[in-house]
């Protein structure tokens, strides 16, 4: 993949946040999930690679921006409030610290504080608030052992979820994905292939596999899998943006144009309509 495209696989989902929600748990950041911090194939060059590195520093910066002075003092207040606490008001104070954190992209202390609330009270609704935040948390990490811990973390809070409600299929498709970038990525596979076993529509499995094919270049099983969301969901404009670059690797020149041009119609977002018009001059 061309680096505007390696820049798009980084961001995309980031940059529409809430497309797949837990409520808070999404799909971001697919490049670290597929199991690595670039999407390169075999063979690819250097600019590939410095172009994955040029994204993924963006993609961090994404969450790293200075609080400011009011965020701050709104967030020492919360602290102290929430120490001082009982357990009866500790639930209410810790939701608005998770709100700021998470406002403010600081997803580690968001996920920290959920951890706090559902190890003191370990409701179904907060152990997958938990899972959620530390998914999010997850997806934004660098450093491999920061990766390794929230990812673990992530899968301790939704496992007890699932232990209370198996049909949290959006918790196990999440905690898949944490699994790839283990000792047994295929783990990880079929907890998703479970998932569309209990709902053969569920667009957040079917996505994942679709982002799974394309970092394996499998873009025929790929293409399958972006499909199936389409036809549930029409609106899908990442589902729509996926299917049409793996058209495109696929050699399936003319699909590939009429898919990317609808994109470019629906799309307001500046990197994924300039991945689109490389792909527009690759296929003339």
């Amino acid at each position: 993949m061309n680096k505007s495209v390696l820049f798009v696989v980084i961001l995309a989902a980031a940059l529409t946040a809430g497309l797949y929600t837990l409520p808070k748990g999404v799909v971001r950041n697919e490049n670290k999930q597929l199991g690595g911090r670039t999407t390169q194939t075999p063979g690819s060059n250097d600019s590939h690679s410095t172009g994955a590195n040029a994204a993924e520093t963006d993609a961090t910066a994404l969450h790293e921006k200075p609080i400011s002075a009011d965020q701050q003092k709104k967030l020492a207040a919360l602290k102290a409030e929430f120490a001082a606490a009982g357990s009866s008001k500790k639930v209410t104070v810790g939701e608005k610290l998770i709100t700021l954190f998470h406002e403010i992209n600081r997803y580690d202390s968001a996920a920290h504080y959920a951890d706090v609330l559902a190890v003191a009270q370990p409701t179904e609704q907060n152990l997958l608030r938990a899972g959620d935040q530390y998914f999010e948390a997850y997806t934004f990490a660098v450093d491999s052992k920061k990766t390794a811990t929230l990812g673990q973390k992530t899968r301790e809070f939704y496992q007890q979820a699932l232990a209370k409600n198996p049909n949290l299929l959006s918790a196990k498709a999440n905690m898949a994905m944490t699994y790839v970038n283990t000792d047994t990525p295929m783990q990880g596979i079929m907890m998703l292939r479970e998932v569309l076993q209990q709902d053969p529509t569920n667009e957040l499995a079917l996505f994942n596999l679709g982002m799974l094919s394309m970092r394996s270049n499998q873009y025929e099983r790929a293409i399958e899998r972006f499909r199936q969301i389409l036809v549930t969901n029409p609106a899908s404009r990442k589902a729509q943006f996926y299917l049409g670059v793996s058209l495109a690797e696929a050699g399936q020149k003319e699909e590939a144009k009429k898919v990317l041009a609808q994109v470019k119609q629906r799309e307001k977002d500046p990197q994924i309509l300039a991945a689109v018009r490389e792909y527009e001059l690759r296929l003339k």
